[in-house]
């Protein structure tokens, strides 16, 4: 497969994810500011920026949740927000096009013409419904019309490694400000693990069962170990090379690190530090996406001139 189509493909699962990943976290943040509103709005908001990448707008001395959606949401200058995340998913997609399925297309196309350029804050939740369906309905699309080959195993890789940071990132809003975070019942429904949570623990959430099952679930789909595991078997598909001592591959070598590192970690300890793992966790997708990038997307390499043969 040519680099440039490897690399939108990546790109499509990372951005259609991140879309998908923003509009849970945002809904998170809106919910926790209707609910108590004892939290200190400045800090609440600048606390979210800072969680997802991003800063305030210049110039503003209080910011507020419509600063918070203007900057998250539909702002499409900003590599953090939802309509930059879609615009850029059919960008890749239209470079892509000679591989990319009609029906991916047109999903996408769709939903960049349709994004909103102004949101009214009523209809906050109505919006990121929207999105979460739109994500779902591209990816559904891929599932469902990809041959499992390099096409389908960069795009999924793309995505498991976008999903271990966005999730990272929605456990760290716990923590957003010192009086209190989301309840862990609103995080679990944020992620749709609610009912995956009940059925494997049947009680009402509590701190330490809900992040274990958001961490360390092997089977829930959206758990940070479950989606390391994806992007190792990604690798391990297009690159299916084994070394005889360690391991040679970046890639697997930063994603091993991390899950070990938080399956060896007893969960009281995990809580008890929960910014600072989530920050590790961040810090290693960074690093696996740089590896990515270097390993199989050169574009930035120097052209090597042979010559003119005689």
């Amino acid at each position: 497969m040519l680099s440039r189509i490897a690399e939108s493909l990546f790109w499509i699962g990372r951005y259609i994810e991140r879309s998908d990943g923003t509009a849970r976290i945002l809904d998170v943040h809106m919910q926790l500011l209707l609910e108590d509103r004892w939290i200190d709005e400045d800090t609440a908001c600048r606390s979210l920026l800072n969680v997802m990448g991003s800063f305030p707008p210049d110039g503003v001395t209080h910011v507020r949740r419509e600063d918070v959606l203007a900057r998250l949401a539909i702002d499409r200058m900003n590599p953090s927000s939802i309509a930059y995340a879609m615009g850029a998913a059919r960008e890749n997609a239209r470079r892509a096009r000679e591989i990319v399925s009609t029906e991916l297309w047109e999903v996408l196309n769709t939903t960049n013409a349709r994004m909103p350029r102004r949101l009214q804050t009523d209809k906050v939740h109505e919006f990121f419904q929207w999105v979460r369906e739109r994500a779902a309905l591209s990816t559904g699309v891929v599932d469902s019309s990809t041959s499992r080959d390099e096409s389908w195993q960069f795009f999924t890789l793309g995505r498991s490694i976008e999903r271990t940071d966005m999730t990272a990132r929605l456990l760290a809003t716990r923590t957003l400000t010192e009086v209190a975070g989301p309840s862990w019942t609103t995080i679990l429904r944020s992620c749709g693990a609610y009912d995956a949570y009940l059925r494997t623990y049947r009680g009402t959430p509590s701190a330490s069962n809900a992040a274990e099952f958001l961490l360390l679930d092997r089977l829930f789909p959206r758990s940070i170990i479950y989606s390391i595991a994806q992007a190792e078997a990604c690798m391990s598909a297009i690159d299916p090379r084994t070394d005889r001592v360690g391991h040679s591959n970046q890639v697997t070598r930063a994603l091993g690190r991390i899950r070990n590192d938080l399956e060896y970690t007893s969960v009281p300890d995990i809580l008890n530090e929960l910014p600072t793992y989530m920050h590790k966790v961040q810090k290693v997708t960074r690093e696996a996406s740089e590896a990515i990038r270097g390993r199989f997307f050169p574009t930035q390499a120097e052209p090597s001139w042979i010559g003119e043969i005689s």
